[in-house]
């Protein structure tokens, strides 16, 4: 007997299989009439209460939006003002600065780089032309 006391005030959590247990068990059979119409009344004040928090809720929000209306706040306001505030913070961090100046750092020498790939093909392309009007111009020479 006084392992079955025990038993009852286990206080592990219940497991799936215990869940199940205790969600299919019929308790209405151990309470007496008079705690049963006591449940039922409790039951409808709960849904009531439920009810009025909801409709109160409603209310508020409605109301809410009204508030911003007058203000001028609207939906894009707002979510420019969040994008806003965010890219700010995200700005200020360290971790965006290092970045910011790695970034700045290695664009400065690819543009270095291009400039130089671009002023040597350019040379490359003066040095052909140079060459294709000489050859042509040699055996023109030539023949005068």
């Amino acid at each position: 007997m006084e392992a079955q006391a025990r038993g009852l005030l286990e206080t592990e959590p219940l497991q799936g299989r215990d869940e199940d247990t205790v969600a299919s068990a019929d308790f209405s059979s151990m309470l007496s009439e008079e705690e049963k119409e006591e449940l039922k009344a409790e039951l409808v004040q709960l849904e009531d209460e439920i009810t009025t928090l909801r409709q109160v809720l409603s209310a508020k929000e409605r109301h809410l939006v009204e508030i911003k209306q007058k203000l001028g706040m609207n939906l894009m306001n707002e979510l420019k003002q969040n994008f806003s505030r965010s890219w700010h913070d995200v700005q200020t961090t360290t971790a965006y600065k290092k970045t910011q100046e790695t970034l700045s750092h290695a664009g400065q020498k690819a543009t270095a780089a291009f400039s130089n790939v671009g002023t040597a093909i350019s040379k490359k392309f003066g040095d052909m032309s140079y060459s294709i009007r000489h050859s042509i111009s040699m055996p023109a020479m030539r023949r005068k």
